[in-house]
């Protein structure tokens, strides 16, 4: 499997969109590397850019733009409400998949070390990828930001890691990093005071605040025995903020770091300004997202903000996320497109493969009745079995929102996010047994003019089988579990929904029968008889239960439609 890194560089610019538009150029000019995201900002005078890739092909793209910025970008005109010292102030790297944090950490230092030698900017590398522990933390490699540099270069300690130690005063400093996913999330005030926005700021953030004797504002700075400031933690764990006023919005802001959302979420880190904001006697009136977010990111703060109404969190995931955006105001200050700022939907808009299920209703009936053989029986059995578990699911939702049931509502809301989680993974299964129909019939055109030609398509063919046959056993597996949600639902659901549960089942025993004549079917071509011999009897073992529970199943609705 292919390694992948991200990368997000942030540039000194955000309001030429002309310079911008060179930068990000060099970036889509090298093969392997997608770029996700481009998040100027005027008031900041700063972009954000994501981009991801193969490891060797994102440091490449990364060395052209940081190229590109220190050719097209004058530090010594840069004006900007963020802390900044270069044309490219940061250039973190972060581990995607395949590949660890060591490594990532040591293509960190070779792409610094380059920049440095190459570009002739000076660089310090942090995070993971700090050579001395003092320069781990960003905030201390960027103090004295970019009119600093020249004096910080002439205190020992402070020379930098890679690069010139005298000032390249066009393009001033970078650091390039390697961290941990980082999601970059701005909370709205209805306030213009920066003061106010920092007070609350250094309530929250794991830093903290300086310690003084008596006094908190003007009191004497508490020092340990080494000279160095104390600070009182704030709130929150893994997360860096400060507070400013943004002049194109006319708002201050909380513009917040979660550097580990395992530990602090941004839908925690939301609810946590807003009480200490409404401590300060300010109000939080939405949200801001800067960059990327990982989709269960925005999952879990749908869920989070559907617990607190106590409602199911068994709904689907545009649910979620509807509910995460208008919980936390994210489209107050501009519109909020999932398809832009998830990192998943923005990789898989890049995949341009036709879905089954991305079809309406009416376009999957009628592309299954085309003369093409596929989607056929296999891909319809995962698609019914899909709509027996959204029938249980939606007696469970119900079930969970019913008047006078609401000590039970976290009962069924467990139900519900069990159902949503076999929907989907039907949902998955009904294209990819049409991808294996394809795999065999991309086995049975080749070549086969030698006899090791021959011998070749033959393996190919008996391992595409094979595969044909185990998507169909995933089907009547997943779909046999789908019937326990059925039973419950049937039994201890709303009464004046058990006729769909009763259809819930009938959708499993279809599936599952359905799945079964793809596995027969299948079978019969393959020579390892062992393993079809296995697949047979386990395909009917799983038959036979399904059937047997279908119809305890039925004769509960229909005991319960009789009582009605």
């Amino acid at each position: 499997m292919k390694k992948l890194i991200e990368c997000v560089p942030n540039f000194s610019e955000g309001r030429d969109l002309h310079i911008i538009k060179q930068i990000t150029d060099k970036i889509e000019a090298v093969d392997g590397v997608k770029l996700l995201d481009v998040d100027p900002g005027a008031a900041t005078n700063r972009t954000v850019v994501t981009m991801v890739g193969t490891p060797d092909e994102v440091l490449e793209a990364a060395f052209q733009a940081v190229k590109k910025a220190s050719e097209i970008i004058d530090m010594r005109k840069h004006k900007g409400e963020h802390p900044r010292m270069g044309a490219t102030d940061v250039c973190p790297l972060i581990p995607i998949a395949n590949i660890t944090m060591e490594e990532t950490a040591e293509l960190a230092r070779k792409l610094a070390k380059r920049i440095g030698e190459e570009l002739h900017i000076s660089v310090y590398c942090y995070e993971n990828a700090a050579l001395k522990p003092e320069r781990k933390n960003l905030a201390s490699c960027r103090s004295g930001e970019y009119e600093g540099l020249a004096t910080k270069f002439t205190k020992p300690e402070w020379k930098p890691d890679f690069g010139p130690d005298v000032l390249n005063e066009r393009a001033g400093a970078t650091a390039v990093g390697a961290r941990d996913f980082l999601v970059a999330f701005n909370v709205n005030l209805n306030t213009t005071s920066t003061r106010r926005a920092n007070s609350i700021a250094f309530d929250v953030r794991e830093r903290g605040r300086v310690l003084r004797e008596g006094n908190p504002i003007t009191g004497k700075v508490v020092k340990d025995e080494k000279g160095n400031q104390v600070y009182t933690p704030g709130s929150l764990k893994s997360v860096k903020a400060i507070g400013w006023f943004i002049e194109e919005y006319g708002i201050a802001q909380i513009s917040m770091n979660l550097t580990n959302i395992a530990i602090t979420s941004a839908h925690i880190a939301f609810d946590e300004v807003c009480r200490k904001a409404e401590a300060r006697g300010v109000r939080v009136t939405g949200s801001e997202l800067i960059g990327l977010i990982p989709l269960k990111a925005m999952l879990d703060a749908g869920k989070y903000f559907l617990a607190k109404q106590q409602r199911s969190l068994g709904v689907d995931d545009d649910e979620l996320i509807k509910i995460a955006i208008k919980s936390m105001g994210l489209d107050e200050l501009k519109p909020f497109y999932p398809q832009e700022k998830i990192i998943e939907y923005v990789l898989a808009s890049a995949d341009k493969t036709k879905k089954l299920i991305d079809l309406t209703a009416k376009g999957f009936a009628n592309e299954t009745a085309s003369e093409s053989p596929a989607p056929g029986g296999g891909s319809i059995a995962a698609y019914v079995g899909s709509l027996g578990a959204a029938l249980a699911t939606m007696v469970a939702n119900l079930s969970s929102h019913k008047r006078g049931w609401d000590e039970r509502w976290e009962e069924f809301s467990m139900v519900a996010e069990r159902g949503q989680a076999l929907k989907n993974e039907l949902l998955f299964l009904v294209d990819e047994d049409t991808n294996a129909f394809n795999q065999i019939m991309a086995a049975f055109g080749l070549p086969k003019k030698t006899d090791t030609d021959k011998q070749l398509r033959k393996d190919a063919i008996q391992a595409a089988s094979k595969y044909a046959i185990e998507i169909p056993l995933r089907v009547m597996k997943t779909s046999l579990s789908v019937m326990d949600i059925v039973e419950k639902m049937a039994a201890e659901g709303n009464p004046n929904s058990v006729s769909d549960a009763g259809v819930g089942a009938l959708c499993v025993r279809t599936a599952v029968m359905g799945a079964f004549l793809n596995v027969k079917i299948n079978a019969a071509g393959i020579d390892d008889k062992t393993f079809a011999e296995r697949v047979l009897a386990e395909g009917l073992s799983i038959q036979e239960e399904t059937i047997r529970r279908e119809n305890e199943i039925l004769a509960k609705v229909n005991e319960i439609i009789n009582q009605l």
